[in-house]
């Protein structure tokens, strides 16, 4: 079999703007839109009859796997092959099954665990209710539009990922030979002609932050609630750690003895391992959940080796009728009250963060000498938060 030659190279393909199609060779051509989106298909000649076929959008589907399957349908065709009927040989499934599939053909790309149960929660029943049970051919601007337009500009930000996830479900559809057509939830050349900008709605909040001054009354109803998931909540205020900080820590990254819990790098957003001091009220939150652990996950959820759901705090604050707020947003809660109400330096607070302040030689330097500093910052907020008394230096802004 001859060498194919191709036209086309990463850069040209990046580069192309002009409506049009570019050939990349043997019958594969990338066809782009007026918009500007683009798209793979792949083109051949049968008893004088000319037929293509869609083989999904670009970026989602790389010139390198473009071309793999060109060269798959050029082999199926010299045997006798048809393209259309050897992809629609696997049956078109429901919406709620092409999420199923999608997810589990990307799982090796997700952060964590909580990423793939917000997409989950997002193109469920809770918001894609409405398409659940159709095909993904059989979804439409006006099915996607019935989701959005409810949300849009009271949920911006949800919204605008589920927009988002929905799209690149879609993409996938097409690639598996489900659709075909313009994708109903692409926002540039369709849904931007329809629905305001994001940035233009005023209530546009990214994680929700709960005022400081709420604070302390949300912790002591907290307090009140029984479970793991309270549990877990309580220690993100108090720590001012991330969801999945929280939520994936083990026994075996917390020193009861010296009151430090290491967050390992590979759990960190910065890609480098946090010390985080526990004051006295972690410390206590910790120590009841030591004494009835059963394995070395600090929450361990439902399922045999495997923490709580990622979606476990956003669930206790709607249980709590603060589903307004996000759990993410305490970390915004803290960071304004320490601003606000202490003398703190800007850099320990940022520390406590885990936020990077300065060149990597500061940072390092930083690291292994705030933690005393950190330490009297994160036992100021818990006193303010439970209303206790503490002999705590830089505490509170003097007046005038």
């Amino acid at each position: 079999m001859a060498r194919q030659i191709h036209k086309l190279n990463d850069a040209k393909v990046r580069a192309a703007n002009k409506a049009g199609r570019l050939g990349d060779g043997g019958g594969l051509f990338l066809r782009v839109s007026k918009t500007g989106s683009k798209s793979w298909s792949f083109m051949w000649t049968r008893n004088g009859h000319r037929d293509e076929f869609g083989m999904g959008p670009y970026p989602a589907v790389a010139l390198s796997s473009a071309r793999k399957q060109a060269a798959y349908f050029r082999e199926l065709i010299a045997n006798g092959g048809n393209p259309r009927n050897e992809v629609s040989k696997e049956a078109e499934p429901i919406f709620s099954e092409c999420v199923k599939q999608f997810l589990e053909n990307n799982q090796e790309g997700w952060s964590n665990e909580k990423h793939r149960a917000q997409w989950q929660m997002t193109l469920g029943p809770a918001y894609c209710g409405k398409i659940q049970n159709k095909q993904p051919s059989e979804i439409g601007l006006a099915d996607v539009l019935a989701i959005l337009k409810p949300i849009w500009t009271t949920k911006t930000e949800t919204a605008t990922r589920i927009r988002g996830r929905i799209e690149r479900v879609l993409n996938f559809a097409k690639i598996k030979g489900w659709r075909d057509g313009e994708n109903p939830a692409a926002w540039r050349g369709n849904l931007d002609n329809i629905l305001p900008k994001p940035s233009k709605l005023k209530n546009v909040q990214h994680h929700a932050a709960m005022p400081y001054a709420d604070v302390p009354a949300f912790v002591t109803k907290l307090r009140e609630r029984q479970g793991l998931s309270a549990r877990a909540l309580e220690l993100l205020i108090f720590t001012a750690c991330r969801s999945g900080e929280v939520l994936n820590a083990r026994w075996s990254e917390v020193d009861l003895d010296k009151r430090i819990w290491t967050i390992p790098a590979d759990r960190m957003k910065t890609k480098q391992a946090h010390a985080v001091p526990l004051t006295d009220s972690a410390y206590d939150l910790l120590q009841a959940l030591h004494e009835r652990r059963r394995d070395d996950w600090v929450f361990p959820g439902n399922k045999r080796d495997r923490p709580l759901s990622g979606m476990v705090l956003e669930m206790q604050l709607r249980r709590m009728e603060f589903g307004h707020f996000t759990p993410h947003g305490f970390r915004s809660s803290f960071r304004d009250w320490a601003g606000d109400e202490t003398e703190f330096p800007r850099e320990v607070a940022e520390g406590c963060l885990a936020h990077k302040v300065g060149d990597a030689t500061e940072n390092a330097y930083r690291r292994s000498t705030a933690i005393k500093k950190r330490r009297n910052l994160l036992m100021a907020w818990a006193n303010y938060i439970t209303g206790a008394s503490g002999e705590v230096v830089q505490l509170i802004k003097t007046a005038g």
